[in-house]
């Protein structure tokens, strides 16, 4: 084999595992993204009591935050504001003003309130602990 040859064979070999690298390497960075879009669910609700005052509703939350914080489903609330869920969760009630109500500064704040208060479940009492009843005393068994 003549030097040229093998220069150009060896190139080759180089280029082609570079490019085999880069291709397996935007797979796996594609798939960690996606991995990381898929956190676990959050706890169930039976523990903790849903807020019941929505005026600590402020702008930085987001609409996933705010449900999560009165028991409601995010749907609800996307859905009185007439806007799609997937591209907004992350986007707080400031970002998403902005973007669909510029002209009418704190509309999705006050909307938001609105709607949690028409949709704030019933108050459920924390059942309280089960007492101990005192222990029997038994015939004929000495304490």
């Amino acid at each position: 084999m003549t030097p040229f040859l093998q220069r150009v064979l060896v190139s080759a070999l180089i280029i082609f595992g570079i490019w085999i690298a880069a291709f397996f390497g935007l797979r796996t960075f594609h798939a960690y993204r996606e991995v990381r879009e898929h956190r676990p669910p959050p706890p169930p609700f039976k523990t903790v009591q849903p807020e019941k005052d929505v005026n600590l509703i402020e702008d930085w939350m987001t609409i996933p935050f705010v449900a999560r914080m009165y028991h409601i489903h995010p749907a609800v609330l996307f859905e009185a504001l007439s806007i799609p869920g997937e591209s907004n969760k992350d986007k707080s009630l400031k970002q998403i003003n902005d973007s669909y109500f510029p002209d009418q500064p704190g509309f999705v704040l006050e909307l938001i309130q609105t709607t949690v208060q028409a949709n704030l479940p019933p108050s459920t009492a924390i059942p309280a602990h089960t007492a101990v009843p005192p222990a029997t005393a038994v015939p004929g068994i000495s304490p």
